[in-house]
């Protein structure tokens, strides 16, 4: 028994207060992307993006311990932290992709496969410790989100429904409504 315990209570090179700070901020972080996607009502939305974020940070730890754990720090050992971001930014972009869809002639879903992307860069962000970079990141999709979906509604390049998520297809009138060329907010 003492050794389940011992393996469970393993120690970390970067203390376990700091290590749930950092899985908190992401589980944040995502949720604030999250629930720009939600109200917009898409289908990748607020458990999505915080559980693509977590995930990610999750990676990031593991990445960050593993190149300090003992048992892996012999010679013939190698590890190399940047294979995590990789392997991490090539499974988002899967699931990001899967959000993508063409529909009677127009491509949906691209903005929040973009969100679910940027989730996972600040969920790896925060994981690695960047927590000045993974707030900028979430303040900053934010940003693109929120703000500049009022300034497209503002010049009206694209209607209330088409923001939202609601549109029947019927192209709004834009400079590109002609050739159908539609992009998901």
């Amino acid at each position: 028994m003492n050794e389940i315990v011992a393996d469970i209570l393993v120690a970390t090179h970067t203390p376990y207060q700091v290590i749930l700070a950092r899985l908190s901020g992401a589980i944040l972080l995502g949720a604030l992307i999250g629930i720009e996607r939600e109200k917009r009502q898409r289908p990748a939305g607020l458990r999505t993006h915080i559980l693509v974020s977590l995930a990610s940070a999750v990676f990031a730890v593991i990445a960050v311990e593993s190149v300090h754990m003992t048992s892996l720090s012999g010679p013939e050992v190698r590890i190399d932290p940047i294979r995590v971001v990789e392997a991490v930014t090539a499974g988002v972009a899967f699931l990001a992709a899967g959000m993508i869809v063409f529909s009677k002639g127009e491509v949906k879903g691209l903005t929040t496969g973009a969100g679910m992307w940027l989730a996972g860069a600040v969920g790896l962000s925060i994981g690695f410790g960047f927590w000045w970079i993974a707030a900028f990141g979430a303040l900053a999709s934010l940003v693109v989100l929120f703000v500049l979906g009022r300034l497209e509604l503002a010049l009206n390049w694209k209607s209330p429904e088409e923001l939202a998520g609601t549109a029947e297809g019927q192209p709004h009138d834009r400079k590109n409504a002609a050739s159908g060329d539609r992009r998901d907010t």
